[in-house]
Protein backbone atom coordinates (compact mmCIF):
# COMPACT_ATOMS: atom_id res chain seq x y z
CA UNK A 1 0.00 0.00 0.00
CA UNK A 2 1.36 3.41 -0.98
CA UNK A 3 1.22 6.09 1.72
CA UNK A 4 -0.17 9.48 0.66
CA UNK A 5 2.40 12.23 0.32
CA UNK A 6 1.71 14.62 3.22
CA UNK A 7 3.37 18.04 3.42
CA UNK A 8 6.00 18.76 6.04
CA UNK A 9 4.62 22.21 6.88
CA UNK A 10 2.03 24.69 5.58
CA UNK A 11 0.82 28.22 6.22
CA UNK A 12 -2.32 27.50 8.28
CA UNK A 13 -4.37 30.42 6.96
CA UNK A 14 -3.91 29.05 3.42
CA UNK A 15 -5.45 25.66 4.25
CA UNK A 16 -8.67 24.83 2.44
CA UNK A 17 -11.96 25.44 4.22
CA UNK A 18 -13.90 22.40 5.38
CA UNK A 19 -15.98 21.26 2.41
CA UNK A 20 -19.16 20.94 4.47
CA UNK A 21 -19.59 24.03 6.70
CA UNK A 22 -21.45 22.07 9.42
CA UNK A 23 -22.09 18.43 10.26
CA UNK A 24 -25.30 19.40 12.03
CA UNK A 25 -28.59 18.66 10.27
CA UNK A 26 -31.02 21.47 9.49
CA UNK A 27 -32.43 23.50 11.07
CA UNK A 28 -29.37 23.53 13.34
CA UNK A 29 -26.74 23.81 10.58
CA UNK A 30 -27.93 27.31 9.60
CA UNK A 31 -27.14 28.53 13.11
CA UNK A 32 -23.44 27.98 12.31
CA UNK A 33 -23.43 30.82 9.74
CA UNK A 34 -20.32 32.93 10.15
CA UNK A 35 -18.16 30.02 11.34
CA UNK A 36 -15.34 28.83 9.05
CA UNK A 37 -13.19 25.78 9.79
CA UNK A 38 -9.92 24.89 8.16
CA UNK A 39 -8.99 21.29 9.07
CA UNK A 40 -5.24 21.27 9.70
CA UNK A 41 -4.59 17.84 11.19
CA UNK A 42 -6.11 16.04 8.20
CA UNK A 43 -3.59 17.72 5.88
CA UNK A 44 -0.82 15.81 7.65
CA UNK A 45 -2.74 12.53 7.90
CA UNK A 46 -3.22 12.79 11.68
CA UNK A 47 -5.60 10.08 12.86
CA UNK A 48 -5.58 10.20 16.68
CA UNK A 49 -6.65 13.81 17.07
CA UNK A 50 -8.05 16.64 14.98
CA UNK A 51 -6.90 20.24 14.71
CA UNK A 52 -8.93 23.04 13.14
CA UNK A 53 -8.20 26.69 12.54
CA UNK A 54 -11.62 28.18 13.20
CA UNK A 55 -12.75 31.73 12.48
CA UNK A 56 -15.92 33.28 13.89
CA UNK A 57 -17.40 36.35 12.25
CA UNK A 58 -19.18 38.89 14.42
CA UNK A 59 -22.19 37.20 16.04
CA UNK A 60 -21.11 33.66 15.09
CA UNK A 61 -20.89 30.66 17.42
CA UNK A 62 -18.40 27.79 17.48
CA UNK A 63 -21.09 25.15 17.92
CA UNK A 64 -24.19 24.47 19.93
CA UNK A 65 -23.37 24.49 23.65
CA UNK A 66 -22.25 20.90 24.23
CA UNK A 67 -20.29 18.34 26.23
CA UNK A 68 -18.56 15.20 24.88
CA UNK A 69 -18.79 11.82 26.60
CA UNK A 70 -15.31 10.63 25.51
CA UNK A 71 -13.50 13.43 23.69
CA UNK A 72 -11.34 15.99 25.44
CA UNK A 73 -11.17 19.37 23.69
CA UNK A 74 -8.76 22.30 23.80
CA UNK A 75 -8.88 25.78 22.24
CA UNK A 76 -6.15 28.40 21.88
CA UNK A 77 -7.20 31.94 20.94
CA UNK A 78 -5.16 33.49 18.12
CA UNK A 79 -7.12 36.68 17.35
CA UNK A 80 -10.19 38.54 18.52
CA UNK A 81 -12.13 38.30 21.76
CA UNK A 82 -14.67 35.47 21.78
CA UNK A 83 -16.69 34.69 24.90
CA UNK A 84 -16.61 31.21 26.38
CA UNK A 85 -20.05 30.19 27.58
CA UNK A 86 -20.25 27.33 30.07
CA UNK A 87 -22.87 26.07 32.51
CA UNK A 88 -21.87 28.55 35.18
CA UNK A 89 -20.47 31.65 33.51
CA UNK A 90 -19.45 33.72 30.50
CA UNK A 91 -15.68 34.18 30.26
CA UNK A 92 -14.17 36.77 27.90
CA UNK A 93 -11.15 35.37 26.05
CA UNK A 94 -8.27 37.16 24.34
CA UNK A 95 -5.32 36.21 22.11
CA UNK A 96 -2.90 33.97 23.96
CA UNK A 97 -5.58 32.52 26.24
CA UNK A 98 -6.58 28.87 26.11
CA UNK A 99 -9.29 26.64 27.55
CA UNK A 100 -9.69 22.91 27.96
CA UNK A 101 -12.82 20.80 28.19
CA UNK A 102 -12.50 17.41 29.86
CA UNK A 103 -14.81 14.74 28.51
CA UNK A 104 -17.92 13.81 30.47
CA UNK A 105 -17.53 16.56 33.07
CA UNK A 106 -21.09 17.82 32.57
CA UNK A 107 -20.00 21.42 31.84
CA UNK A 108 -21.38 22.25 28.39
CA UNK A 109 -19.47 24.92 26.48
CA UNK A 110 -19.35 27.02 23.30
CA UNK A 111 -17.55 30.08 22.00
CA UNK A 112 -19.56 33.12 20.85
CA UNK A 113 -18.16 36.15 19.08
CA UNK A 114 -20.02 39.08 20.63
CA UNK A 115 -17.62 41.67 19.14
CA UNK A 116 -17.55 43.46 15.78
CA UNK A 117 -14.19 41.92 14.84
CA UNK A 118 -13.49 38.33 13.70
CA UNK A 119 -12.10 35.86 16.22
CA UNK A 120 -9.75 33.00 15.32
CA UNK A 121 -8.61 30.04 17.36
CA UNK A 122 -7.10 26.59 17.13
CA UNK A 123 -9.31 23.77 18.34
CA UNK A 124 -7.90 20.36 19.16
CA UNK A 125 -9.88 17.26 19.99
CA UNK A 126 -9.11 13.59 20.19
CA UNK A 127 -11.01 11.17 17.98
CA UNK A 128 -12.35 8.87 20.68
CA UNK A 129 -14.44 5.98 19.43
CA UNK A 130 -18.05 5.78 20.66
CA UNK A 131 -18.12 9.47 21.60
CA UNK A 132 -21.54 11.01 22.21
CA UNK A 133 -22.32 14.71 22.43
CA UNK A 134 -25.05 16.18 24.59
CA UNK A 135 -26.57 19.61 23.90
CA UNK A 136 -28.49 20.80 26.99
CA UNK A 137 -30.09 23.78 25.20
CA UNK A 138 -31.21 21.97 22.03
CA UNK A 139 -33.21 18.91 20.96
CA UNK A 140 -30.28 17.05 19.47
CA UNK A 141 -27.87 14.28 20.47
CA UNK A 142 -24.85 13.23 18.43
CA UNK A 143 -23.13 9.84 18.49
CA UNK A 144 -19.99 8.71 16.69
CA UNK A 145 -20.91 5.39 15.06
CA UNK A 146 -18.30 3.60 12.93
CA UNK A 147 -16.49 6.88 12.28
CA UNK A 148 -19.64 8.78 11.22
CA UNK A 149 -21.61 11.31 13.27
CA UNK A 150 -25.26 10.30 13.74
CA UNK A 151 -27.82 12.91 14.83
CA UNK A 152 -31.07 12.16 16.66
CA UNK A 153 -33.66 14.07 18.64
CA UNK A 154 -33.49 13.58 22.42
CA UNK A 155 -36.46 11.19 22.16
CA UNK A 156 -34.50 9.01 19.70
CA UNK A 157 -36.15 10.10 16.42
CA UNK A 158 -33.72 10.59 13.53
CA UNK A 159 -33.06 13.95 11.94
Amino acid sequence: MVEPNYPIAIVAKNAALRTKPSNYPEPVASRMAGRAKQPLGDIFGLANFGVNLTTLASGAVSSLRHVHSKQDEFVYILAGHPTLGSNAEQTPLAPGMCAGFKADNGDAHQLVNLTNEPAAYLEVGDRSAADAITYPDDDIVTMLVKGEWQFVHKDGRSY
